[in-house]
């Protein structure tokens, strides 16, 4: 019975594979090109089959089929399913739930477009990000060292802050030459609020010790600030990129929908008006894919600079 379990997913994945084999596609689908779902059924196959034959002889592999194997399962479970109401009985209506086959195609034969797109949208959340975290960490350092500081800007963080970057959006792509700059600018502030509040928030909870037993060894002031009390509050710098980071992603989506005439939102949105679902679901898959690995990054970095905490967050 146990060996069973452990090829589940594989014979999950060969029953997604028969069924489209086998079962007739229904008409109201049109052609495409190539069988593309069939295509990454088998490189998921070869693969899978590959770590469940390894799981015999190598213990990570034993260890991930036996966190993954029933997730896997269930997921292609779902595809062959979801293969079924759509392509198969075409259950749903067409125009809105197009076979599986055809979004994959147009990540295939669109993909030079589609990168062209994220490419776009990669260089705007970037330079947004960069400029937003910079801000973050400067007024929230401030506010953190200087009782002057905070007296005037921590109005402006508890009035400006909590309204989202999107309101800005009709008053910002006035006032900005171009929309590249003004959603630039969005998403920096998307990222410069929640950064700035836990930076501020992990050094005013930097324990007065430090401080202490740093002065007496002689430590001057910018010392103090950027050997002491900064390592100390990254916990909390991180918590406040990560959700810097949603923000951004959530801003770029949308300032792209409304006003930039290039990336991977504006091409979502274009592909709706043109009732290009295929298309838009393609765009979706893309922006999480690319979204996911973002973040798995900056866990990765944390863990890297806060060696100390590796684990305590996990993603």
């Amino acid at each position: 019975m146990k060996k069973l379990v452990i090829w589940l997913s594989v014979l999950s994945i060969v029953l997604t594979i028969a069924v489209d084999i086998f079962v007739e596609n229904a008409s109201k689908h049109t052609p495409v090109n190539h069988p593309y779902f069939i295509y990454l059924l088998a490189c998921f196959l070869i693969i899978i089959t590959t770590i469940t034959i390894a799981s015999y002889f190598n213990s990570k592999a034993k260890a991930w089929i036996e966190e993954k194997n029933l997730f896997v399962a269930v997921m292609f479970l779902f595809l062959n399913v979801l293969n079924i109401v759509t392509k198969k009985l075409a259950l749903l209506p067409v125009i809105y739930f197009p076979s599986l086959d055809k979004v994959l195609g147009v990540i295939v034969e669109d993909r030079e477009f589609l990168a062209l797109c994220l490419a776009s949208s990669g260089k705007l959340l970037f330079t947004g990000y960069f400029f937003g975290a910079i801000a973050g960490f400067a007024t929230g350092i401030a506010v953190g060292f200087s009782k002057s500081a905070g007296y005037w800007i921590n109005p402006l963080i508890r009035v400006l802050g909590p309204i989202p970057a999107t309101a800005w959006i009709p008053l910002v792509l006035i006032s900005f030459p171009t929309t590249f700059s003004a959603s630039s600018f969005l998403i920096a502030l998307a990222v410069w609020f929640p950064t700035t509040v836990m930076t501020s928030s992990g050094i005013l909870n930097v324990q007065n010790a430090y401080f202490e037993v740093s002065s007496t060894l002689g430590a001057g002031k910018y010392y103090q600030i950027f050997k002491v009390g900064v390592p100390a509050s990254m916990p909390h710098m991180f918590i406040g990129l990560f959700n810097g980071t949603c923000a951004s992603f959530i801003t770029l989506m949308t300032a792209e929908m409304l006003g930039v005439k290039n990336g991977i939102g504006w091409y979502i949105n274009w592909q709706k008006e043109m009732m290009a679902y295929a298309n838009v679901y393609a765009g979706l898959i893309i922006i999480a894919v690319t979204f996911s690995i973002l973040i798995t990054l900056l866990f990765k970095v944390r863990d890297q600079v806060l060696v100390w905490q590796k684990g305590v967050i996990k993603w």
